[in-house]
């Protein structure tokens, strides 16, 4: 007798967005490769695969680690409307960057033209306790009134990063439940997007 053939996981897009310096690109690589990478080239713009299991359930994620400076705004537009959810991730030690939070939530929300769309809040650099700038208990109010879910990581040691890119995986499972779509689908509007790794390739894989 024959098993029953697994279903191939669907493919969901998560992008990283916040302002430049606040680890966006550690904590992409450590959840991806498991490692701390503490320099990385802020104007590069990269995606990332990986298969894992949430909740007993796999999935394939495509990771878009998005440049944090203003002058790359344009293209992260683009990448923002290809996106199935979102990790908004500021530094605790840098209040410039926890202020600009609220920005780039409502840019997501005016990308995808609704405002209870797959969004986390992460609070990068936790171990830096003694530096911190940005107190909890004022990002937990901040998203409170976003009405999305904090997680303070830390990229360094491996603290919530997981289990920040795993929450966000199951908000965009209940928001497609909810939305009645089938996992690995796509909005009209998004599949005439193309995907971040196309779009990269046309860029050369960088953004001058």
């Amino acid at each position: 007798m024959g098993g029953r053939t697994a279903a191939q996981p669907s493919l969901l897009r998560i992008v990283v967005v916040g302002g430049g310096g606040v680890g966006k690109s550690a904590i992409t690589i450590q959840f991806i490769q498991r490692f701390f990478v503490q320099d990385y080239d802020p104007t590069i713009e990269d995606s990332y695969t990986k298969q894992c299991f949430v909740d007993e359930d796999m999935c394939k994620l495509e990771i878009l680690d998005t440049a944090g400076q203003e002058e790359f705004s344009t293209m992260r537009e683009q990448y923002l409307r290809t996106g199935n959810g979102f990790l908004i991730v500021f530094a605790v030690t840098d209040r410039n960057s926890f202020e600009e939070v609220k920005k780039l939530h409502e840019l997501i929300c005016r990308i995808k033209d609704r405002d209870d769309f797959p969004i986390l809040l992460v609070g990068n650099k936790a171990d830096l306790e003694n530096e911190r700038h940005v107190a909890r208990h004022e990002a937990e109010e901040l998203a409170r009134s976003l009405a999305v879910p904090y997680f303070e990581c830390s990229a360094k040691l491996r603290r919530n990063v997981d289990e920040a890119f795993y929450e966000i995986v199951r908000l965009v499972r209940k928001f497609m439940h909810d939305e009645r779509m089938p996992n690995g689908t796509t909005t009209t509007d998004e599949r005439r997007i193309e995907s971040p790794a196309k779009l990269k390739k046309k860029k050369n894989c960088r953004i001058q």
